[in-house]
């Protein structure tokens, strides 16, 4: 006889049992892309619903134009693979057409399309005679010259109830039946449909869309707004998410015609290792000027996609042709101490971040001043999700003995090492805590480490002679 057995059973028959384990420790958690997270307005797609999307994306499909639709655009120019937008806004209304029969005497009113979306997306429809198929009749929605969709359906007496059919899939509208008429259904042009109106926005939209993306991995939030009250919002729910084991930041700025004073309060105030506050303007390349909720986004895209392991300091803004708003000297030193991320330039005249910090200016007891530094900051961060996410697996299935207090120590240390390979720790160790002894079902453990940083500060001391001395005979 052979078979399984489990630790402690014995069986009745004889034979050779057997079983397996573990003898190699849990897999450590690898280090992932940045996702950045969008809360935007826009004319189109569902409200307060999460949608994810990548560089491949086509935008409009997804929210819509407007400020969202550049936001999004500016976010995802800083290398994200990833990007969860919300659409913000209460209320609004669909864009809607009536397709008519071709009853001579009144025509009658037999197709509804009604648009999925609310918002003022404007929408046209021709319905022809195909030039395919004589048998068939075809029906395109189009926004502005652009076909969006077509579809076929049998010409004839059931035109009513086949484009009915035809649009049952649609990305566009819901297509619903009013009446039959005489079945056959009235050519149209490019007939508009009646505008839908946008979703009312206000700053509690905006919080009501954070707490809608709340369940996704969300690594840096931005947003389509100037509005300080908004920012406040963004940076209290950022808190909160902090608290309950989320490393969510998020990307803030205001426009040029702010009072710099006043933005660099805006600041300091945040005081938050998690809050990054852009505060001057450059124009693009492509004559767009970033400032405001587009440079947020532009910002916010970089520190969102890049590596935890390299600073930002001194990065050059890829398509940026200039400064805006060029800051002098003593500006710039008055900045930093606020918490503001400044764009200067190179010896070269390329737009670049002065220096990479965050809104953190008054440090707590608990913080050393590795917190205003955003490297330092997403190497903790990443240290902390990824060893959470090893050690995580082992809830419940080790005892709380040495062996178990072993294997955790054990999962995290690789972790730590691999960290330390990837070049964004220098050293570290995990040991139980002394202090705070295992018990019942917990146990306490210390991740002491030191995080990398970037060479962002050369002191050069140049030593010059007049002339050689004679080497004496």
């Amino acid at each position: 006889m052979s078979g399984f057995f489990v630790v402690g059973e014995k069986k009745e028959r004889p034979g050779v049992y057997k079983r397996y384990e573990n003898a190699g420790g849990v897999e450590a958690a690898g280090a992932r892309s940045g996702v950045g997270c969008a809360l935007v307005t826009g004319n189109w797609g569902a409200l307060n619903t999460p949608v994810t999307i990548d560089q491949s994306t086509d935008i409009t499909s997804v929210i819509g134009a407007g400020s969202g639709h550049d936001a999004i655009t500016a976010f995802m120019a800083g290398g994200m693979e990833e990007c969860v937008v919300v659409r913000v806004g209460t209320g609004g209304t669909p864009a809607t057409i009536t397709l008519k029969d071709t009853t001579a005497s009144a025509a009658v009113d037999a197709v509804v399309l009604t648009a999925l979306y609310p918002g003022n997306r404007a929408f046209t429809i021709t319905v022809k005679a195909s030039l395919d198929d004589e048998t068939a009749k075809e029906a395109t929605i189009y926004e502005g010259t652009k076909a969006l969709e077509k579809v076929t359906f049998a010409a004839g007496k059931t035109e009513v109830d086949g484009i009915v059919a035809a649009f049952a899939n649609s990305k566009y509208v819901k297509a619903t039946k009013k009446a039959p008429g005489n079945g056959t259904l009235a050519d149209v042009t490019q007939k508009a449909f009646t505008a839908g109106t946008n979703p009312t926005v206000n700053t509690a939209a905006y919080g009501e869309a954070a707490n809608a993306s709340e369940a996704e991995v969300r690594d840096m939030i931005i947003v389509d707004t100037n509005d300080a009250a908004v920012h406040t919002l963004i940076a209290t729910h950022v808190a909160r998410v902090f608290q309950e084991g989320a490393y969510t930041m998020a990307t803030v700025a205001e426009p040029s015609s702010v009072e710099i004073e006043t933005r660099m309060q805006h600041a300091a105030a945040f005081n938050d290792e998690k809050i990054h506050y852009v505060l001057n303007p450059y124009i693009g390349t492509d004559g767009v000027e970033y400032e405001g909720y587009m440079l947020a986004a532009r910002i916010g895209g970089l520190i969102c996609a890049g590596a935890a392991n390299a600073s930002l300091t001194h990065t050059v803004i890829s398509g940026a042709a200039g400064l805006k708003e060029t800051l002098n000297s003593g500006t710039i030193k008055k900045a930093l101490k606020s918490g503001c991320l400044v764009l200067s330039t190179s010896k070269s005249k390329q737009v670049w971040i002065e220096k990479a910090i965050n809104t953190l200016v008054t440090l707590s007891k608990d913080q050393d001043a590795g917190w205003k530094k955003i490297r330092r900051v997403k190497e903790r961060f990443e240290l902390m999700d990824r060893v959470e996410q090893t050690t995580e697996v082992l809830i419940g299935q080790v005892d709380n003995d040495t062996d178990g207090r072993a294997a955790v120590i054990a999962a995290a240390q690789r972790v730590v090492d691999a960290m330390v390979g990837e070049k964004k720790l220098l050293s570290g160790t995990v040991i139980e805590d002394e202090g705070n002894p295992a018990q019942g079902d917990s146990a306490w453990f210390i991740i002491a480490v030191d995080d990398l940083d970037s060479i962002e500060t050369i002191y050069l001391t140049f030593r010059f002679r007049f002339a050689a001395e004679e080497d004496s005979e």
